[in-house]
């Protein structure tokens, strides 16, 4: 959303009310941003979810890892999915910031890999901007992870750098090749295409 100061607020107690009404069909709730770490109220909603029963998915890109080893310690996450843009060398160029916290990344993929809670490391594939190499380096750095996803590009009107909207995926094929390759490092390997 480019312009969130033209939404309406939704305040906890509506969003518990509906899910609640929706029980006999919702039984997880997966939260999910941009950046939920970033919510101040975040740990309090999580708990609150817990209270009713709700089973927990966390989708986050690993900047703050002291939001989600708090989470983790109080028993409040049941999944956890982090975005793993690519190799450390080209993060900048990957999240479009300079200065990209690499430590806090990697503490975020260290926490996780040594988790009790199931959780999934992922990259989109971005023809140009990761190749094979970089995937391959990707998944060292996740080496001893349970799950590694390589996620397919997928062009759009909805992207904001018009550069990409006509880019051309990786096929299937070369998605599948790479997995095998990473294999030796992650325990399981799967494309989304």
């Amino acid at each position: 959303m480019l312009r969130p100061y033209t939404l309406t607020g939704i305040s906890t107690e509506e969003v518990l009310d509906l899910l609640n009404r929706r029980r006999s069909w919702v039984q997880a709730v997966c939260i999910t941003g941009g950046e939920p770490t970033l919510a101040p109220v975040l740990e309090e909603f999580v708990r609150r979810l817990k209270g009713c029963g709700f089973k927990v998915k966390l989708d986050t890109n690993g900047t703050r890892p002291e939001i989600i080893a708090r989470l983790l310690a109080g028993g409040l996450l049941d999944y956890v999915a982090m975005d793993v843009k690519g190799p450390p060398a080209k993060y900048d160029l990957l999240t479009g910031t300079s200065g990209a916290d690499l430590e806090a990344v990697k503490e975020s993929i260290t926490l996780l890999k040594s988790s009790r809670v199931a959780c999934e490391f992922r990259t989109t594939a971005v023809p140009g901007l990761l190749g094979e190499e970089d995937l391959l380096t990707t998944g060292r750095l996740l080496a001893g992870a349970w799950r590694y996803v390589l996620q397919q590009f997928r062009p759009g009107n909805t992207l904001l750098d018009a550069g990409f909207r006509e880019l051309r995926p990786y096929p299937g094929s070369t998605l599948r090749s790479l997995a095998q390759k990473l294999r030796p490092y992650i325990d399981e390997v799967e494309v989304r295409e």
